[in-house]
């Protein structure tokens, strides 16, 4: 049975204990449980105010329908990344499997709106959330995690089926 977990975090905390945040057992030589990183969320400032309509009107692969949300969504499809740009000059990628990558193609969407002539900078760039998945290849009871790790969990499956721990 897999189990989602997200990591709310932008750095994984490594401790000297041998056991792992969800209570199971694993040796410090690197063996024992790895979660496979699904999304790698980051955001950077890009340092100007952007006018919307002229990115989604000069830019392959963007969206931009303004009655319904305030950014324009751009797609690469060579990172598999989808970025939404703000016209405050703040912007949001997703879709990376790593940090690096991440990075990367935040590089390349800012590239692609300094390319239009935009005074872009690339400040402040964060990582703000990483999901991964584990498939434990045994039942775990959720419900029960959960309680014993409220402070940093959350599980309630009528608002989604993942099981969320912050690290």
């Amino acid at each position: 049975m897999a189990a989602d977990i997200e990591l709310a975090s932008t750095q994984v905390s490594r401790s000297s204990s041998p056991r792992h945040p969800l209570g199971c057992l694993h040796s410090g030589s690197g063996s024992g449980i790895v979660p496979t990183i699904e999304n790698v969320v980051s955001t950077v400032n890009l340092g100007c105010k952007l006018d919307l309509k002229a990115i989604a009107l000069h830019s392959r692969n963007t969206e931009h329908k303004p009655q319904k949300f305030a950014a324009v969504m751009m797609r690469i499809r060579s990172t598999n990344t989808t970025a939404l740009i703000f016209s405050s000059g703040k912007m949001v990628c997703t879709g990376a499997k790593t940090e690096q990558q991440s990075h990367l193609a935040a590089r390349k969407h800012a590239r692609i709106i300094q390319k239009l002539g935009f005074d872009v900078k690339f400040k402040d760039f964060k990582i703000q959330n990483m999901v991964a998945s584990y498939d434990f290849t045994y039942p775990l009871n959720l419900t029960r995690l959960g309680n014993s790790h409220s402070e940093v969990s959350i599980y309630e499956p009528e608002l989604f089926p993942g099981f969320i721990y912050w690290i």
